[in-house]
């Protein structure tokens, strides 16, 4: 016991005498450094030091506004967009890298810090630490341009699967996937053929209820441009999925589209509007609540589609709606959106909700479903309607500085756990 209380006592010494030790001077560097306000990562602030990343939009020289696009090879088009304020107020620049489908999470890290250090540049370049940058060009240029031999065609095929149960339970998947893409400024062009089969077993005293499901898809997407504003194209699909009793559907839609935007600014707004109609085939499994074991259908649809980025926030907004020929009455229209909108220096508001109204369900099996088909989400059921919503708030104060990297103990921050 007496040598616990002289190591605590000494431990005490210890810490008080490091607690005595003066704080270092001031780092004029810092203070004059570039402030910039942008979502980023502990690795950005590692590796760009020679800026302070401040907390608010309204304390920064210079925000920046990321977004991210899949290209057509499969991998990622990451855009930043930097605009200066203040004494910055004019400049603005837009940069951006692209990853490979097998870019590793290294090689992505270093694009970024490089994209971002050229990016920064000439604002960096109007403070007292431009004196302490240099500048190197690691790589000489090719003199010629390699021939891409699978003329922009990209492939990617991925099977899984699961097993897992016990005592009462059991269940098995195996899905599959194959796509073929080809993304150019003229042609878009989406292929993706898909398989899925699900059955789960459940024991329930002496009885046994098992659920099937299984579903098979071939899906295209074919566009051309016809300008900044204007493309063409249309939609076809063959499948069959046993939730939807569909032992059978073929489907095409060509249609047209007009962005009041030109599609060069997809990542900052669009203002898309797609009408497409059509021919639907459809051959039942069971007969439906309609007496139809097969059928010829006619619709057509429109979708209006709205997003925004700025340094206030973005909104993206989709309105749809959809009908057969035949009967009007059979339609379905969808509103979905989400927003994140900042209010006040610290305090952001995020909303997500959707909704439709379903009036075209002509696959719905006579007689219904059963309350394990139900339950067990075998078969579709009748509905007017489905809906999601969600909502938050955040706040964030204290310093607006940023710009220390501390990976002690994993992530940051502290905190107590109590069970009960």
């Amino acid at each position: 016991m007496k040598n616990i209380i002289v190591l605590f006592a000494v431990i005490i010494i210890v810490l008080q005498t490091s607690a005595q030790v003066p704080a270092p001077a001031s780092d004029t560097l810092r203070s004059d450094a570039l402030n910039v306000y942008m979502q980023t990562s502990d690795y950005v602030r590692r590796e760009i030091p020679y800026i302070n990343y401040v907390r608010d939009l309204k304390d920064a020289d210079v925000y920046i506004i990321s977004t991210t696009e899949r290209t057509g090879s499969g991998g990622y088009e990451y855009t930043y967009y930097i605009t200066g304020q203040y004494e910055y107020d004019g400049m603005t620049d837009t940069i951006a890298f692209v990853t490979t489908p097998d870019e590793t999470t290294e090689g992505r890290r270093q694009k970024e810090i490089s994209t971002l250090k050229m990016g920064l540049m000439r604002y960096v370049a109007k403070t007292p630490l431009a004196r302490y940058i240099i500048i190197n060009f690691s790589e000489p240029l090719s003199e010629t341009v390699s021939t891409d031999k699978w003329n922009n065609w990209v492939f990617r095929t991925s099977v899984s699967g699961y097993l897992n149960g016990q005592k009462t339970y059991k269940s098995k998947y195996v899905s599959g996937n194959i796509t073929a893409n080809l993304t150019t400024q003229d042609w878009k062009i989406n292929l993706n053929a898909s398989y899925m089969v699900e059955k789960d077993e459940y024991e329930i005293g002496e009885n046994i209820i098992t659920s099937d499901n299984d579903s098979k898809s071939f899906n295209g997407l074919i566009v051309k441009s016809i300008s900044d504003h204007w493309s063409y194209g249309g939609t076809f699909s063959l499948g069959a999925s046993s939730y939807s009793n569909e032992k059978l559907i073929i489907s095409m839609m060509p249609g047209i589209e007009y962005d009041i935007f030109p599609y060069s600014q997809s990542t900052r707004r669009q203002f898309r509007i797609l009408y497409k109609a059509g021919y639907n085939y459809v051959n039942y499994i069971d007969t439906t609540i309609y007496n139809k074991t097969k059928e010829d259908l006619w619709m057509h649809s429109l979708t209006a589609a709205y997003e925004i980025i700025q340094k206030w926030g973005s909104v993206d907004f989709t309105l749809s709606c959809s009908n057969y020929f035949h009967d009007w009455s059979k339609n379905n229209l969808g509103i979905s959106g989400y927003a994140s909108l900042r209010i006040i220096r610290g305090l952001s508001f995020n909303i997500s909700a959707g909704i439709s109204i379903i009036h075209d369900q002509l696959n719905l099996v006579k007689g219904g479903a059963t309350p394990e088909q139900v339950l067990l989400r075998q078969k579709e059921v009748e509905t007017q309607y489905s809906y999601r919503t969600s909502m938050g708030f955040s706040y964030t104060f204290g310093s607006i500085y940023n710009n220390v990297v501390n990976p002690r103990f994993g992530s940051s921050g502290g905190g107590v756990i109590i069970y009960m």
